[in-house]
């Protein structure tokens, strides 16, 4: 099937310099909270209520590393970043943590300064279009105008999916991800690409949402994850670490609703986990209860995968791969020891 080009645009990523702080922890403990860097609005990562609350699991991860630090989750100030924005923001000391959809390559990851702390969420990319256009296929959209996201890995992926078929296609690029959302649901391209939970949180915001369809084909991998700056390795661990406890709490069977019970389990995973033996907490800075404060106070990774992207919400997304390992997944924190 062949589709009628409408429109071309394009950008180019814009990098700061880095600027490390000497000490983060000392940084955020002095100034009483978190600097998170967030997206713009995407339900069931991070978006904010119309009294400017945000929810989602990128903002769960912030406040798990508020809870490990403070005792409490809402010691956060929560930055709305574009993807073009979010590295320099990270970079120049603007926000302590990005926590924003944003996939983990070797490129970001060796030539920002930055680095990685884990995956959030296992995602790929896909391809949503209407209904109406009786497309089946990605191999279907030849001459396709595709919208998308400037700074971001999907447009590269694009561009290897449609020359490995040998399909020719328009790029429709904008900074910010309601201007995308809008051009699509306005006609001004055919297809809408993104990561597949990208694409089912938007699709609830479209005038429409059941006249489009999400196609079949996952074209990349796009492991999703928090990012701090390169050089202050503790504070990369605490944010390593924050979320690694939610995954070994699932693992263990260890909820917000339960967890004051299992602080007198004979289990050595689960007391090493909430402090009860061990020093896992003064290795990172921290007091022994920081991953109890995390799992009371904001939950394990299956709490917080439920409430924000789960079958009972509006995303309505399986865990599929982000199950545990145990699970049929590919879920997996390393030990806590």
């Amino acid at each position: 099937m062949k589709f009628k080009t409408l429109l071309a645009a394009g950008a180019a990523i814009a990098m700061g310099s880095t600027m490390a702080s000497a000490s983060t922890l000392d940084d955020v403990k002095a100034a009483g909270q978190i600097k998170c860097g967030v997206s713009q609005g995407l339900p069931g990562f991070s978006n904010p209520d119309d009294q400017g609350n945000w929810t989602g699991i990128d903002v769960d991860v912030c406040r798990a590393v508020s809870a490990a630090i403070f005792g409490d989750p809402d010691k956060v100030e929560y930055k709305p970043l574009s993807a073009k924005t979010r590295f320099t923001a990270l970079q120049s000391g603007e926000i302590d943590v990005l926590s924003r959809n944003t996939t983990w390559t070797a490129t970001r990851d060796n030539s920002l300064g930055l680095d990685f702390t884990g995956v959030t969420y296992y995602d790929g990319q896909g391809f949503m279009v209407r209904k109406d256009l009786g497309v089946k296929s990605a191999t279907e959209l030849s001459g396709a105008a595709v919208c998308t996201n400037t700074g971001t890995t999907t447009e590269l992926n694009v561009a290897d999916y449609f020359r490995a078929h040998g399909m020719d296609y328009t790029v429709v690029a904008f900074e910010k991800a309601d201007e995308v959302v809008a051009a699509y649901d306005s006609g001004r391209c055919d297809v809408y690409t993104t990561d597949r939970s990208g694409l089912a949180a938007q699709r609830v915001k479209l005038s429409e949402p059941d006249a489009h369809v999400v196609l079949p084909e996952i074209i990349s991998k796009e492991p999703l994850g928090p990012v701090v700056r390169e050089g202050d390795n503790n504070w990369g661990d605490i944010v390593r670490w924050s979320l690694n406890a939610m995954i070994d709490a699932e693992e263990l069977g260890v909820t917000s609703e339960n967890v004051d019970q299992m602080k007198g389990s004979d289990n050595p995973g689960i007391k090493r986990l909430l402090g009860t033996e061990g020093d896992l907490g003064g290795q990172l800075g921290l007091s022994s209860d920081w991953a109890y404060n995390i799992i009371k106070k904001v939950g394990n990774y299956s709490e917080i995968y439920e409430r924000n992207v789960g079958p009972n919400t509006p995303l309505k997304l399986e865990r599929g791969v982000n199950a545990l390992w145990t699970k049929g997944g590919i879920l997996y924190a390393p030990p806590l020891r």
